[in-house]
């Protein structure tokens, strides 16, 4: 049995999927990302910080688009994690 586990904002600002215009999204939904992984940027004031994912597993779906303003707290994104226990 799979469990989810949301990924937050830790401040408020605009959300980027991409590091740059130019650039790919850092994940698309659907992909394997590790402890750490660069899901998304928020963006202050001209500052970018990184919202990684916690845990590992698939990345379920995005709760906010692309450039979408985000507040602190809120889900950015989902994970679905896979149970050790009922996959051994």
């Amino acid at each position: 049995m799979a469990e989810t586990k949301t990924i937050l904002s830790g401040i408020p600002g605009v959300f980027y999927r991409k590091p740059a215009p130019d650039k790919e999204v850092y994940v698309k939904e659907g992909d394997y990302v590790k402890a750490g992984d660069i899901i998304g940027l928020v963006e202050v004031m001209k500052n970018f910080f990184e919202v990684k994912a916690e845990e590992e597993g698939i990345l379920e779906s995005f709760r906010v688009e692309h450039e979408d303003f985000v507040d602190a707290g809120q889900e950015v994104a989902v994970l679905s994690i896979a149970n050790k226990e009922t996959s051994l």
